[in-house]
């Protein structure tokens, strides 16, 4: 599913709807990760469902989460014994504060250009304790995921009124280069007309992102095709990456 729709204010609250815990496969994948580490930073965390979750799983450390959206937070906060900072990465200064980083629901396709990339990957690692581990996913772009983002594939989920909010979504064609731009509309018997939210995502191959990892001195130490480790091959819908901040001597 793409990713950052639900930022405005009258979206936010459908994102625990649409991304329901029951329907996604990544949580089940960083769920023990986060569990077993003392600090966790959850970057683009959204409505904060993951720590929520290991908090009330009994992880009983420092979670953090960091939304640049306060709407998204806003929803977040119901759970108040945990860190919520509105921002992103080029905006806070933690110092070899975490034990695992994870980046889910796709958030790190929104680092669309190379600036911007290499300093959240700077960040990321200065953020890390010696031997600390980041975690994120981003789509394969050689499964070419935005060829299923057409409106002939909606999502339709019951809200708490018993109405039927649906959800599509539309890429822009031809897609060239690593960029894709893509609309959703969102669309409830409620409103006068749907409304739409549109977003660009950057795909980046295996290769590119070792490369920019390296750079930024984080050592890729696995990397899946899907949530069950799968080994990454051309057909893989995820490239899911486990890297490591590489010792400063």
């Amino acid at each position: 599913m793409p990713d950052r729709q639900f930022t405005e204010p009258g979206l936010a609250v459908l994102y625990d709807l649409f991304c329901a815990w029951d329907q996604r496969d990544d949580f089940g994948f960083y769920l023990p990760m986060v569990m077993a580490a003392e600090s966790v930073l959850d970057v683009g965390c959204g409505t904060g469902m993951l720590l929520r979750r290991a908090r009330l799983d009994g992880h009983s450390g420092r979670l953090c989460g960091l939304d640049p959206a306060a709407a998204m937070l806003d929803v977040a906060r119901s759970r108040p014994d945990v860190e919520w900072i509105q921002g992103d990465l080029s905006c806070v200064g933690f110092d070899r504060e975490f034990d695992l980083i994870v980046m889910t629901g796709h958030a790190f396709q929104v680092l669309t250009g190379d600036d911007d990339l290499r300093t959240a990957l700077s960040a990321v690692r200065t953020a890390l304790k010696g031997n600390g581990v980041f975690a994120f996913e981003t789509r394969n772009p050689l499964a070419r995921a935005w060829q299923w983002w057409t409106p002939a594939y909606p999502a339709e989920v019951t809200g708490p009124d018993g109405q039927i909010w649906r959800m599509t979504h539309e890429a822009e064609m031809p897609v060239t280069g690593e960029l894709v731009s893509f609309t959703s509309t969102f669309s409830w018997p409620g409103w006068a007309r749907p409304q739409v939210s549109r977003s660009t995502l950057r795909f980046l191959g295996a290769d590119s992102l070792t490369e920019f990892l390296s750079a930024a001195g984080l050592t890729v130490e696995g990397q899946y095709g899907n949530w069950d480790r799968q080994p990454l091959t051309d057909t893989s819908p995820e490239i899911i990456t486990i890297a490591r901040r590489e010792d400063d001597g």
